[in-house]
């Protein structure tokens, strides 16, 4: 016996994306409007693999130069000293500062490159149609979603650090160019998760064989 999963899109229903509403697809789609708050809405989001490629790419040029140039610039006594993401980790390492140094490795390095990994392997398994394991498929996309918003622990914890540490006069501390592209890559991320369409994974009809 064969069994044809149903989605909503093979029944004739549309989500709304701002209110979530299930409603009745109409046959013009690009003019359907939603009954409930007005939004407009579609059966999938217009283009979005190739605009979650084009963001996915951004940021993975964007993430090179985040972890080679300097995040900060300490200037002491007419001495400056740059330190990258992986040097302020290992400096908080030999300090014997482990939490501080897990919460920045964890949030600059293994975060944002997990984030693009996942979004990589969905956009490629999506466009070859692939019907493996799609539950488990959509919670990484759940992941994506839930570790974006931290994100930003670790410029949190420097921050907190600059205030506590009291430097007067003798120091200044400056966001170095390492900052400006991490902060690329956090938006471009998530923008990237945004973008894609998790519905898509559902596309792909997964016939069971009883």
């Amino acid at each position: 016996m064969t069994h044809v999963l149903k989605t909503a899109r093979n029944v004739g229903l549309t989500s709304c994306h701002s209110c979530h509403l299930l409603c009745q697809s109409a046959r013009q789609p690009l003019h359907m409007r939603c009954p409930r708050c007005g939004a407009g809405m579609h059966d999938r989001k217009p283009d979005s693999i190739a605009r979650t490629w084009a963001l996915v790419l951004a940021a993975i040029i964007f993430y090179i130069p985040a972890n080679v140039l300097p995040i900060t610039v300490v200037i002491s006594l007419g001495k400056a000293q740059s330190d990258t993401i992986m040097s302020g980790v290992i400096y908080f390492i030999h300090s014997g500062m482990w939490p501080i140094a897990l919460v920045i490795f964890l949030a600059s390095v293994f975060v944002p490159l997990l984030k693009l990994l996942i979004l990589i392997f969905l956009l490629i398994s999506v466009q070859r149609k692939s019907s493996w394991r799609q539950q488990d498929r959509t919670r990484l996309y759940r992941i994506t979603e839930i570790i974006g918003r931290w994100s930003m622990v670790d410029i949190f914890v420097v921050t907190i650090l600059v205030a506590l540490v009291h430097l007067g006069g003798l120091a200044t501390i400056h966001a170095g160019p390492g900052a400006i592209f991490f902060g690329a890559v956090v938006v471009t991320t998530i923008f990237a998760a945004m973008s894609f369409d998790p519905r898509l994974i559902w596309d792909t009809e997964e016939v069971i064989h009883e």
